[in-house]
């Protein structure tokens, strides 16, 4: 067998991709899963957060580790009981690998963690963000910024440690683009809001290609801001989605109230944007995007 990937979240949409283009590398995958199930090709432990736990054999013999575990942000109202477990889910969880490493023997020889283009914060306007941008100051700015200090624990340990700070994943999967292209395949596409908050994206595919460089690379290290260049408004991608679905784009845009009234404070998701700059993958290391242009993109995925 291979070199052994340990993964949260590995049944999720980056998790799915990931384990399927590692184990094409001829990698040996494992997942940490709250419940035992039967993966094809991979092998399950369960751990619990709340009790401590992981499975005895886990972290045997992992040469990288990947954090993608967290509570969906797009789904379900904001309650104070529902933020309390976005936050957790992504902190506690690695806080305890970092614990139970601590005591191992044999570590990781790198780690990678996901993250949110959110850490500058939810709505950043036509500031452009680069990874020395400092951190915004609402909720979903500090969830990044816990996340990634819960990621230093582990960089603490003397392991190699990379944080992709991910931007909206373009695939036909799951994420924020199929919700968003469904009105356009029935006629009724439109924008959200003003329709100028900039949408910074990466296809699924260049996004799981990330987290191996940042695995096998021995150069990656700290921050990076995992989008493709360059962004694009929530109209402009609205636009682009009716064009590869060939459907037009007459209805007005969905006013910010009505969105507001229908999601609540997690309307933020949609009426905010961020226009970030992978400026650290442009400039420090040689990644090939497979898909660079949006339209190119969205024909992989959409048509």
């Amino acid at each position: 067998m291979g070199k052994k990937v340990l993964i949260t979240g590995g049944t999720g949409l980056i998790g799915k991709r990931l384990t399927q283009m590692l184990l094409e590398k001829g990698y040996e995958v494992a997942f940490l899963s709250r419940k035992k199930a039967t993966i094809p090709s991979v092998q399950v432990f369960e751990w619990d957060i709340s009790k401590g736990y992981i499975e005895e054999g886990a972290l045997d013999n992992v040469h990288f580790l990947v954090h993608l575990a967290g509570t969906n942000v797009g789904e379900g109202r904001w309650t104070e009981e529902r933020k309390k477990d976005i936050l957790a889910s992504r902190t506690e969880s690695i806080k305890l690998i970092a614990k139970k490493l601590a005591h191992a023997p044999n570590k990781p020889v790198a780690f990678a963690s996901a993250s949110g283009i959110s850490y500058y914060g939810q709505d950043t306007g036509d500031q452009k963000n680069t990874e020395s941008t400092p951190a915004g100051h609402d909720f979903l700015s500090h969830v990044s910024v816990e996340w990634e200090k819960a990621a230093d624990e582990i960089a603490a340990l003397g392991i190699r440690t990379v944080k992709l700070r991910t931007g909206i994943v373009i695939s036909k999967e799951g994420g924020a683009i199929p919700k968003i292209a469904l009105p356009a395949r029935f006629g009724v596409g439109a924008p959200l809001g003003s329709g100028k908050q900039w949408i910074s994206w990466i296809h699924l595919d260049d996004m799981c290609k990330m987290y191996i460089e940042a695995l096998e690379n021995e150069n990656w290290q700290g921050a990076y801001n995992a989008v493709a260049a360059p962004p694009v408004t929530n109209e402009g991608l609205t636009k682009a989605i009716c064009k590869v679905l060939h459907r037009p784009q007459w209805f007005p845009n969905v006013p910010a109230f009505a969105l507001k009234l229908v999601f609540g404070e997690m309307s933020a998701v949609v009426l905010g944007g961020n226009y970030v700059i992978n400026e650290r993958i442009e400039r420090e290391t040689g990644f090939q995007y497979q898909y660079g242009e949006l339209e190119a993109a969205l024909k992989a995925e959409l048509v």
